[in-house]
């Protein structure tokens, strides 16, 4: 029986819980490809999920009730696949009945509730690949590079999927230095809007670099005077963290503007989201942005640095 390294989270807890250890190798099923992994992240989905930590401000009883129904849906006592990552980038390994890929293919995907990825092999369904859960990697991006892009340019999209942004609107991305904040200000960018970026002063460069104009920063006693009225609105670090600033900005809205929260319903992934973000990095109007990258041997210590709240972009471990 073959083996393969992977991070299995033990329990619900802190980021001790997470074990490097060898389990089987997967063995790709009638309709299923095994990727090698290179490469994923440390995601705030990941660590809400090892922590069993509701998304959003909700407070006693809806918070335990909605705890309860995590542990029905995904384990009570440790998620019922105790692999977690959300995202990957590696390489087709085997195929058993699909066609959309053959040997040797890069690619990238977004595994959804599968999950899987803290591992050196995972395997996917057809199900997941007419889904667009997988799909080839922008040919000019290295492994790092194109998970770094996976996580925030999904929820992204998603999240601003109904904003029709149009060039000349205003844009606000609240969080914008993170992970689904920095590729919420190059997308509305790309569609050309006038961004506003609310981040500390310290990731003021980083957010100009990717397109945004403006910038207010968070912890500033003048940030609320320097609100303007927008046609979109992003809140791309979740309800879990609040500020004067951000209470105020859902009130900036235009008359026909729009307000959304990366907390707001589940996201289902689209077949032309990986699509998208391919093209887009391809054509130069998407960057990788990485913080730091970790060993799968130091996943533990990668997701006390994604919990202190402070990254800018992404936080990648190589499994290669």
């Amino acid at each position: 029986m073959k083996k393969m390294r992977a991070v299995l989270c033990t329990k619900y807890g802190e980021p001790n819980v997470l074990k490097l250890t060898e389990v089987k190798k997967p063995i790709p099923k009638e309709n299923e490809i095994l990727v090698k992994i290179h490469a994923t992240a440390v995601t705030a989905s990941d660590c809400l999920l090892r922590g069993l930590k509701v998304p959003g401000g909700h407070r006693f009883p809806m918070k335990q009730l909605m705890k309860f129904g995590m542990r029905v849906f995904i384990g009570f006592t440790k998620p019922r696949n105790p692999i977690l990552g959300l995202v990957f980038s590696g390489v087709i390994e085997e195929t058993n009945n699909i066609t959309n890929f053959k040997l040797g293919d890069e690619v990238y995907g977004f595994t959804g509730v599968s999950r899987g990825t803290y591992a050196e092999y995972k395997c996917v369904s057809i199900k997941e690949v007419e889904s667009g859960e997988i799909a080839l990697k922008p040919k000019n991006a290295s492994h790092q590079e194109a998970v770094a892009i996976v996580y925030g340019g999904v929820l992204a999209m998603h999240f601003m999927r109904n904003a029709n942004i149009k060039k000349g609107q205003k844009v606000l991305i609240y969080g914008a230095s993170g992970s689904n904040g920095t590729a919420a200000v190059q997308i509305a960018k790309y569609h050309g809007a006038q961004v506003t970026a609310v981040c500390s002063n310290k990731n003021f460069d980083l957010v100009k670099s990717l397109g945004a104009i403006k910038v207010i920063d968070y912890t500033s006693k003048e940030a609320i005077n320097k609100l303007e009225k927008y046609d979109f609105i992003l809140d791309a670090v979740g309800k879990n963290k609040t500020s004067r600033l951000k209470v105020a900005s859902k009130t900036a809205v235009t008359s026909n503007g729009s307000y959304a929260s990366v907390d707001d319903g589940f996201l289902k992934i689209k077949l032309s989201y990986l699509k998208k973000l391919k093209t887009y990095f391809e054509t130069g109007n998407f960057k990788a942005i990485i913080d730091r990258t970790y060993s799968l041997n130091d996943t533990e210590k990668a997701h006390e640095y994604v919990e202190e709240g402070h990254k800018k972009g992404n936080v990648i471990i190589n499994v290669v």
